[in-house]
């Protein structure tokens, strides 16, 4: 590697990748043991993970370009390099919010392999043509067809609010996979992609030769790259990077750590960096939130909300395996579809139990779902020059200002529709500022005699915060005081205020009380 490295940002071609001389970290070795592995391969993994590259990497194969090859893990390995007809299906680039958005991706990408190949439409259904491709293309050319279909819960995810046209796109789906198992002996290998894997709405019913290796141990490191991986191939990249931040190397790699590391698909995996986010630090030379400013889908958060899911509480659910790979998305529960979607990943495996802790992978994935969910509560939290901005809030707790920060959140509550009116509200709300603001805020601290609702802390200061609902202020700093609340920061350096607060809603009277006393 030279210190000239070139970052292949939002490139899935590999042979562009290898022809252009981009940086590219080998997973070739994967190749032959996915065609030991089965015909009918599935494989979950979130979005900008490197899904789209593993396909490309593998139609390239398929395609007998050795030569792309050369250096590489493949290279070197008994592999039949035997050039076959591929059938790609990118389910990635269509507005699926349309009506006909997926029927019209379908017949498109039908239509093109029909020209390339001079075939002629028989089917009247897209499943019918479907079949119709498969075996004429594996009659003209006398080999066998690869495909290959990228994100095919795309159609799913995007509309998932939308009942009806959800339905519609799964029944379109189910009939236009389930013509893989009857086209068996034209098909040489099968590889599907997607975010989640949705056995409850039956797409897969009739493919149920499909191996899935989403949580197999051999595939845990597939996509996403280990830190020896990084380190390997970027060491350059980071080490100017470090140099941009003034720090060392080492000081540089635990920031990255921090911020990208941490995705765990299996419990012999390696813990894993998001590539999309590492490639774009390494471009700008800057540690931000890359992966959410692409546009996230937000009905997670949405319902999360609905749930009244404290959000410091979604870290450390348990989940069996069979909750991991097998969800649908009117589940009541949302954490097996955040766990495949990557915004929970595991944590630790409770082998006895067979069960899995799941945590956020990391500090990038955690403020942007946090990012996500507070505008749910606050929608005024995005919008410029208002009060109720967390840059606003985040201001108040850095500059030792607990009485402007409580007086701007007693202001913001008055307004809140009324089934939001309850202490959990007050305290995610108040819990979510305090995180987006940037501060230490731990929920629910254990003490040696309870639990304090938030504690927050900057370089300087320490804040206490104990809600009550319909009940008093006096109760709630009588109960950071008797049970001792701000008694492990004695000893601390920096100034600790303890905030006790009470929201009362009685008749016609709303509003948010407080006491800060200042403990030293």
């Amino acid at each position: 590697m030279t210190n000239e490295l070139r970052y292949p940002i939002g490139m899935q071609t590999f042979s562009q990748i290898i022809e252009e001389g981009y940086a590219y970290v080998d997973k070739t070795a994967y190749i032959k043991p996915l065609l030991n592995q089965g015909k009918f391969i599935f494989l979950s993994r979130p979005r900008r993970f490197g899904k789209s590259l593993l396909l490309s990497t593998l139609k390239a194969y398929f395609e007998g370009r050795r030569d792309l090859f050369k250096g590489l893990a493949a290279d070197s390995m008994d592999l039949d390099w035997t050039p076959s007809p591929v059938l790609r299906f990118d389910l990635n680039a269509e507005n699926f919010s349309l009506e006909n958005g997926l029927i019209s991706m379908l017949n498109r990408l039908l239509g093109e392999y029909e020209k390339q190949y001079a075939l002629t439409a028989e089917a009247d259904t897209l499943a019918g043509r479907f079949s119709q491709l498969i075996r004429k293309v594996a009659e003209t050319t006398g080999r066998k067809v690869v495909i290959l279909i990228d994100e095919y819960d795309k159609p799913l995810l995007e509309i998932e609010h939308n009942k009806e046209l959800f339905e519609k796109n799964q029944r379109i789906l189910k009939s236009f996979f389930g013509n893989l198992k009857s086209m068996d002996e034209y098909i040489r290998f099968a590889f599907i992609t997607g975010v989640a894997r949705f056995s409850k709405v039956s797409i897969f019913s009739d493919l149920n030769n499909l191996k899935d290796i989403s949580i197999s141990d051999a595939y845990a490191d597939i996509c996403g790259w280990s830190e020896q991986e990084l380190i390997s191939n970027f060491r350059p990249g980071i080490e100017a990077l470090a140099q941009e931040r003034g720090e060392d190397f080492d000081t540089t790699l635990s920031a990255m750590r921090s911020y990208y590391d941490g995705y765990l698909f299996t419990p012999r995996g390696s813990r894993l960096y998001n590539p999309f986010s590492v490639l774009n630090a390494l471009d700008m030379k800057s540690i931000d939130p890359y992966w959410f400013e692409t546009g996230t889908p937000t009905f997670l958060a949405r319902r999360i909300k609905k749930l009244g899911t404290f959000p410091p509480d979604i870290n450390g659910k348990i989940c069996s395996r069979d909750e991991l790979i097998s969800v649908g998305l009117n589940d009541r529960n949302p954490i097996p579809l955040m766990f495949q979607t990557g915004y929970l990943t595991i944590w630790k495996y409770i082998k006895d139990a067979g069960l899995y802790e799941l945590r956020f992978p990391n500090r990038e994935v955690e403020i942007g779902f946090y990012r996500q969910l507070l505008p749910l509560y606050v929608p005024e939290v995005n919008d410029i020059g208002s009060p109720f901005r967390f840059t606003q809030f985040r201001m108040d707790l850095y500059e030792g200002c607990p009485h402007d920060f409580m007086e701007r959140l007693a202001t913001l509550l008055k307004d809140l529709p009324g089934e939001d009116h309850c202490e959990s509200t007050y305290r995610a709300i108040t819990y979510l500022l305090a995180v987006l603001s940037g501060t230490q805020a731990i929920a629910e601290h254990h003490g040696y005699k309870g639990r304090s609702d938030i504690e927050a802390m900057t370089s300087k200061y320490i804040y206490v915060f104990e809600f009550k609902y319909n009940r008093s202020v006096e109760e709630a700093m009588d109960q950071i005081h008797s049970r001792d609340y701000a008694g492990r920061y004695a000893m601390d350096g920096r100034t600790v205020y303890l905030i006790g607060a009470n929201f009362e809603e009685k008749k016609d009277v709303r509003g948010l009380a407080f006491e800060i006393e200042k403990f030293k």
